[in-house]
C-alpha cells in the first residue's frame, strides 16, 4: 500500500493507519450479487442525474403554465441543485454513520415522493410548492448518491473497482445526457411526466437494493450538526452567489456578499474540524496529495462536463436551427466518445494507477473541445461529430479514475465522507463554470451583436440596446430592433451565438489544460487490498 503523503505523519495521527482504502476482502460478496448491488445502485441514482438536465428542457412550459415569472422558474432549477451542493457532506457522513443501505433506501424513498409531489404541483401555490419539494429532492439525492457510490466501491476488491466505478459513471454520463432527449419528449404530453417517471424507477431500484441482500456497514458516532450547519451554509451560500451573478451581476452587493460570506463559512467550518475528535469531514485526509491532486482534477474537469451539455442544447437550437429532440440527439454525440473511454479508463486504473488515464484524458479533452470550438461556424455535423466525440471521449478517460482513486484513499472505510467530498467537489465545479462561462457567452454574444447591427447602419445605442436583449432572450424576442431588421436579426443572432459559443468551448478546454497540469503532480502510487474489515451488521 503506497498512497504517500507530502511529508511523514506521525504514527499517532489517523492518516498513520489508513491512508489507504481498506477494501472488505474476506467479505466481499460473490460476483453474482455485487453484479445486482451496481445494477441497484445505477438504477437509484439514474433519477438524480437525469434530473440535472431535464427539467431545463421543461423550464418555458412549466413557467406558462403555472404562471410563473422568470425568476421563479429559473428556482425550479435552481433550488435542486443549491440544495444537492448544500447537502452532499451531511449525506456522505450519515452513509458511514447510519450505514450506506439504509441511507440509499432513503433517499430513493425521498427521491420518488418529493418528485411526484412536484409533479403535482397545484396552480393556487405553484411557486412556493415545487420550489420547495424541488429543493427536498436535492436533499434526497445528497443523501443517496454518496450512499450508492459507497456501496459500489464497498462491493468490488480493488483490483476490479476501475471497471465497476467506470460503468457506474458511463451510466450517470448517459442519464445526463439522456435528460434533454427524456424531456423533450415527455413535455409533448404533460410537464408533469418528467417528475413522475421517477417514481417507477424508484420502484426498481427498490427492488433491486431488497434483492442484492446488501450488508449493513457503519461506522456508530455522533454527527457534527454545527458542522453540518456550517458546510451546508457555505456550500449554500457560495452556490447561490454564483448561480446568480448572471442575474444580479458580478459586481453587485448580493453577489459578492454571497460569496464571501460563504468562503468564510467555509473556512470556519475547515478551522473547526481540524480540532473535533468526531468531525463531519476528517479534513486531514487532504494531507495525501493524490487525493488532492484527484479532487483538484475532478473541480476542473467538471467546469466543462457538465455545462456542455446546456451550452451545446442552446447552440444547437439557435445556431444549428435543430427543434429541441434533434438537440438531445446531438448531445449524444459527446457520450458516443465518453462511453467506451470510460470503460479504457477504468481498465488502466485497475491494470495501472490513476495518473495515466487522467493526464491522457485531461489532453485528448483539451484538444478535442479546441478542435470543436474552431468548427462551430461550419454549421455541418460531419464537420464537427469528430472533436465532440473526442472531448466526450477525452471526459470519459479521467472521471472515474480520479472519483475512484479518492475514494480508494478513504480514511477508516469513510466510503460515503469521502464521495460526500468528492461529489461536493464535482457539483461546485459544476455551478461554477455554468456561472463563469454564461459570463462569458453572455458578454461575447452582446459585443458580436452590437458589431453586426452596427455595421448594418444601426445607430451604436440601438444597437446595444437589441444586442443585450437578444444575448438575454437567444432569437425569440428582438422588439428593440427596427421592424425592417426583425428577418435579418434571427440570421445575425445565429451567427454571432456561434462566436459566443466557440468562446464557451475555448474557456473548457483552458479548463481541461489547467487539469492536465495538476494531473502531472499525481504521484501514481497505487492503492492496494488490505485485509481489515468494517464492522458489518446483518
Amino acid at each position: 500500500m503506497t498512497a504517500e503523503p507530502d511529508a511523514p505523519t506521525p504514527s499517532s495521527t489517523p492518516l498513520a493507519t489508513s491512508r489507504v482504502a481498506l477494501s472488505p476482502v474476506g467479505e466481499v460478496a460473490p460476483r453474482g450479487r455485487r453484479t445486482l448491488a451496481l445494477v441497484a445502485m445505477l438504477f437509484a441514482v439514474a433519477m438524480t442525474f437525469i434530473d440535472q438536465t431535464i427539467v431545463a428542457i421543461a423550464s418555458p412550459t412549466i413557467q406558462e403554465e403555472l404562471a410563473l415569472t422568470r425568476t421563479g422558474t429559473s428556482w425550479v432549477v435552481n433550488a435542486y441543485l443549491l440544495a444537492l451542493a448544500a447537502t452532499f457532506a451531511l449525506g456522505g457522513r450519515l452513509a458511514d454513520v447510519v450505514g450506506a443501505r439504509r441511507l440509499v433506501v432513503i433517499g430513493i424513498v425521498g427521491f420518488a415522493v418529493t418528485s411526484a409531489l412536484c409533479g403535482a404541483t397545484p396552480a393556487g401555490a405553484a411557486q412556493l410548492w415545487i420550489t420547495l419539494f424541488r429543493a427536498l429532492q436535492g436533499v434526497s439525492g445528497a443523501i443517496m448518491i454518496p450512499a450508492a457510490l459507497s456501496i459500489v466501491v464497498s462491493s468490488f476488491p480493488v483490483h476490479e473497482r476501475g471497471r465497476a466505478m467506470a460503468l457506474f459513471f458511463t451510466v450517470s454520463g448517459a442519464m445526463t445526457a439522456i435528460g434533454p432527449i427524456a424531456g423533450g419528449w415527455l413535455t409533448q404530453w404533460t410537464w408533469r411526466s418528467i417528475f413522475w417517471i421517477n417514481v417507477p424507477i424508484a420502484i426498481v431500484a427498490l427492488l433491486l437494493t431488497f434483492a442484492a441482500r446488501l450488508p449493513l456497514i457503519r461506522r456508530p458516532a455522533r454527527i457534527d450538526l454545527p458542522g453540518a450547519a456550517l458546510v451546508a451554509g457555505g456550500m449554500g451560500f457560495l452556490v447561490l452567489g454564483f448561480q446568480q451573478a448572471g442575474i444580479w451581476g458580478w459586481g453587485d452587493p448580493w453577489t459578492l456578499a454571497c460569496i464571501l460570506l460563504g468562503l468564510a463559512l467555509l473556512a470556519t467550518f475547515v478551522r473547526l474540524q481540524v480540532r473535533k475528535p468526531n468531525p463531519l469531514i476528517n479534513v486531514l485526509i487532504f494531507r495525501d496529495r493524490a487525493f488532492r491532486i484527484d479532487n483538484g482534477v475532478l473541480f476542473l474537469s467538471m467546469i466543462a462536463f457538465v455545462p456542455v451539455f446546456f451550452f451545446a442544447s442552446i447552440y444547437a437550437q439557435i445556431s444549428l436551427g435543430y427543434d429541441a429532440n434533434k438537440s438531445g440527439l446531438y448531445l449524444l454525440l459527446i457520450f458516443a466518445g465518453f462511453a467506451p473511454a470510460a470503460q479504457l479508463g477504468g481498465r488502466m486504473l485497475d491494470r495501472v494507477n490513476a495518473k495515466r488515464p487522467m493526464v491522457l484524458g485531461c489532453v485528448v479533452a483539451c484538444v478535442g473541445f479546441a478542435l470543436w470550438a474552431s468548427k462551430v461556424h461550419d454549421y455541418s455535423l460531419s464537420v464537427q461529430w469528430p472533436f465532440i466525440v473526442m472531448s466526450g471521449a477525452g471526459i470519459g478517460l479521467l472521471l472515474g479514475p480520479a472519483s475512484t482513486d479518492a475514494v480508494n484513499r478513504a480514511i477508516d472505510f469513510s466510503y460515503g465522507e469521502v464521495t460526500g467530498i468528492t461529489q461536493t467537489v464535482r457539483n461546485f465545479g459544476s455551478t461554477v463554470g455554468m456561472a463563469v462561462l454564461t459570463t462569458v457567452l453572455t458578454s461575447e454574444l452582446a459585443d458580436s451583436l452590437t458589431r453586426s447591427l452596427v455595421n448594418l447602419g444601426l445607430p451604436p445605442a440601438t444597437a446595444r440596446a437589441a444586442a443585450i436583449q437578444a444575448a438575454h432572450d437567444g432569437h425569440q424576442h428582438h422588439s428593440t430592433a427596427p421592424p425592417a431588421l426583425q428577418s435579418q436579426l434571427h440570421t445575425i443572432v445565429a451567427h454571432d451565438f456561434a462566436t459566443a459559443t466557440s468562446w464557451v468551448l475555448y474557456g473548457m478546454a483552458i479548463a481541461l489544460g489547467l487539469s492536465f497540469l495538476v494531473a502531472l503532480r499525481h504521484p501514481g502510487t497505487r492503492v492496494e487490498d488490505d485485509a481489515k474489515t468494517p464492522e458489518a451488521t446483518p
